[in-house]
């Protein structure tokens, strides 16, 4: 079976599918999109992505076997890009596979680790940027902009050098395209970008008079299945947003201190809104049913495209937002939560 299907930006439909028959043909018809949109022919767990921004005929033609690699496209250019983001991600992912066996093997000390990383990730990024600030209002610009490598994506937004290709990819969609949804996330994740990067720069100065929002919200259920808003939690209060897994081995340790946070600062504006990436919700349940603070679970997990947009890399991962609904802080060690507490209260 060969599907066609359209990739949203949080969710992806089928809008066709077809028996294929020997000789390997096929044909998909479906109405233009009003704004430029993102598909992709998926056979068994080979997929190939392509756009459409107007009325095309487009010819896709691949071996079954290597169907997601090798295949030749005609009749749309920013599709012809397409294959070599694509090529260029999987490269990268391949390499930061192999790094991560190596280092779990540690057959590699961390600091080379670590610069191999960053190097993978920058020559992802040499081929990225050909297409994010050569045509940023192209379709190729968007797509390179968001692959991701193990659910993270490779342009950060807490970084100030990538904080400038969501801003050139944000400003040049809302010039051509200012109608689409796609146009207003892009800025919102722009304006978002710049606000992060300028906080971090500003954190030593005082944001009390700064009426601002620029956290990235979220929407997810907590035990009993009701959905709540961290946007309905970041009012008038100092909240700690902390990414965890409850069935690692420094969970209970690390709930143990939030109980403390929450003991200490309950009573002075402090609320903790705890999302959790654990693939097992009946255990997650059962762990999270008593806590005396809100927690919510991502039934994506380790593919929470949450997570991956707040670049999240490791967990435990905790932000802390201050009572004009700012985030203010990315914290690296859970040594210094309640240091920064006290100073943000």
């Amino acid at each position: 079976m060969l599907y066609l299907e359209n990739t949203g930006s949080n969710s992806t439909v089928i809008l066709d599918s077809i028996k294929l028959k020997p000789d390997g043909k096929f044909l998909f018809k479906h109405s233009r999109p009003e704004y430029p949109d993102f598909y992709r022919l998926r056979l068994n767990d080979q997929r190939i992505h392509f756009s459409v921004d107007s009325t095309e005929t487009i010819t896709f033609t691949a071996d079954a076997q290597t169907f997601s690699t090798s295949y030749i496209v005609d009749g749309s250019e920013n599709s012809k890009s397409f294959k070599e983001i694509m090529l260029a991600q999987k490269d990268a992912d391949q390499e930061l596979r192999k790094l991560r066996d190596s280092y779990g093997l540690h057959l590699i000390p961390d600091s080379s680790f670590q610069e191999s990383v960053v190097d993978v990730i920058k020559s992802y990024k040499d081929i990225a940027n050909k297409y994010i600030y050569g045509a940023p209002f192209s379709t190729a610009a968007y797509f390179a902009l968001f692959q991701q490598f193990d659910g993270m994506m490779f342009y950060d937004l807490y970084d100030n050098s990538d904080s400038k290709a969501f801003s050139a990819v944000a400003t040049s969609h809302k010039v051509y395209y200012p109608e689409s949804p796609r146009a207003k996330q892009l800025e919102n994740l722009a304006l978002q970008s710049i606000k992060l990067t300028r906080n971090e720069r500003l954190k030593t100065q005082d944001l009390s008079n700064v009426a601002e929002v620029n956290y990235i919200d979220i929407d997810l259920p907590d035990v009993n299945d009701k959905h709540i808003k961290l946007s309905d939690i970041a009012t008038d209060k100092v909240v700690l947003v902390a990414f965890t897994s409850f069935q690692t081995d420094w969970s209970q340790t690390l709930n143990s201190g939030l109980h403390n946070l929450v003991k200490k600062f309950k009573d002075k504006g402090f609320e903790i809104y705890q999302v959790s990436l654990d693939s097992d919700a009946h255990f997650w349940k059962n762990a999270a049913h008593n806590l005396p603070w809100i927690n919510v679970r991502d039934p994506q997990s380790t593919y929470s495209s949450i997570a991956a947009t707040y670049n999240i890399r490791q967990l435990p991962a905790l932000f802390l937002i201050d009572k004009n609904g700012i985030l203010v802080k990315r914290i690296e060690s859970v040594d210094t939560l309640e240091s920064y507490i006290v100073s943000i209260l």
